[in-house]
């Protein structure tokens, strides 16, 4: 099937070749983090995880977001979930692609990442985690490729495939859940120190990914005319804000627990997020205000029905994935660290080096989605789902 990337239009090779373009331009400013260390990068002593680890968080989240499909279509035999299934595949190996290049630009130094395979430590849950993501993208390439050869083919895909799918599910929690670990079993961080950071993780993910994925479907529709279904759209957005409520009564809980018990050591990371410090608002304060707003909006949009499947549903989308990034691709980092262990403000912001290596590692995604949704989409024009 790769031949079907020999078939694309123009401004595909354009769109690959902006890409390269990018790739090329962060790859020269990680040389400069490779050679000079991770000082180009507005980390220090008390902030030791920064961009790179906070868009793992994120991403992590992303990549498992493609349970919120695979589950109702096999466990449930929804069958309007079949036509996209393979793009929450295919999206979810980008994903864990992305993440394990922010971990490769985290180390400084990428043959560190060596030492977890050659010296284990089965009581590390870093460990753990590289085990779960390494075999989460295998499962997605494998279960993937297959139904797709199948799809193209016109066949049932062969049956020890079925195996693999249910083994994704369990695996698509657990990925996440080991990530949230990772926070939640720092102690001296009070931001993290909370029993339901995992179930916090999985609902931001069940939302801000699904969402990711319906906005990059209606790009696709309206360059391709890949129809990928109005039923299938109206349940996934159904699905998207059950996930965004609960989501935000999980960081409601948060807000009585440090507010309502009075602990200082929880309250104080959340008024800094908030109020900033000393009178004075902290860059990452009208982010934090911005992604309420944003996240308030959303969902006065998605939660009536009426509203949810008219032409309104892009923006919630997009406010809804905007609040998610911000809440989880700032705010938890930054929260976690400030203040330090030692209750001092060591402030932190991430440097113009630092988000072009971010933003060459979300070219590199791009630029795997882009090959596979290629593939998958001839596959399905030859199916027979593109509209007229």
């Amino acid at each position: 099937m790769v031949e079907k990337l020999l078939t694309a239009s123009r401004s595909y090779y354009i769109w690959l070749l902006f890409l390269l373009c990018v790739i090329a331009v962060c790859g020269i400013v990680y040389l400069d983090q490779l050679f000079n260390g991770l000082g180009i990068t507005g980390m220090n002593r008390d902030v030791s995880w920064g961009l790179y680890i906070s868009q793992f968080t994120y991403f992590v989240g992303v990549a498992a977001s493609a349970v919120m499909l695979v589950l109702p279509a096999y466990f449930h035999h929804y069958k309007k979930f079949k036509r996209m299934i393979i793009f929450g595949e295919f999206m979810a190996v980008a994903a864990v692609v992305m993440c394990a290049l922010f971990i490769v630009v985290d180390l400084g130094q990428p043959q560190r990442m060596l030492n977890v395979m050659f010296y284990p430590t089965p009581n590390s849950v870093m460990f753990y985690d590289m085990i779960v993501l390494c075999g989460y993208l295998a499962l997605n390439i494998i279960i993937g490729w297959v139904t797709l050869e199948a799809e193209l083919r016109d066949v049932d895909p062969p049956k020890w495939v079925k195996p693999l799918i249910y083994i994704s599910i369990i695996w698509a929690f657990s990925i996440h859940t080991v990530t949230a670990f990772l926070y939640a079993g720092v102690p001296g961080r009070h931001y993290w120190l909370t029993a339901i950071m995992a179930a916090r993780f999985l609902a931001s993910a069940f939302c801000s990914g699904p969402a990711i994925l319906l906005l990059l479907l209606f790009v696709v529709r309206r360059l391709t005319g890949f129809d990928p279904g109005r039923e299938a759209i109206k349940t996934l957005s159904t699905i998207i804000v059950y996930a965004m409520c609960i989501n935000v009564f999980f960081y409601c809980c948060e807000l009585f627990t440090a507010f309502y018990s009075n602990i200082p050591g929880h309250m104080e990371p959340i008024r800094f997020l908030f109020e900033g410090h000393g009178g004075h608002l902290a860059w990452v304060s009208y982010w934090m205000w911005a992604a309420v707003i944003m996240a308030i909006g959303s969902l006065v949009i998605l939660i009536p029905p009426q509203w949810r499947t008219g032409p309104l549903l892009p923006l919630a989308l997009v406010m809804l994935v905007a609040a998610s990034w911000i809440d989880k691709g700032l705010g938890l980092l930054i929260g976690g660290f400030t203040p330090n262990m030692f209750e001092a403000i060591t402030p932190y912001m991430p440097t113009f080096k630092e988000v072009m290596v971010a933003l060459g590692v979300y070219a590199v995604g791009a630029f795997v989605l882009s090959l596979l949704w290629k593939i998958a989409l001839s596959v399905k024009k030859i199916a027979g789902h593109f509209s007229d």
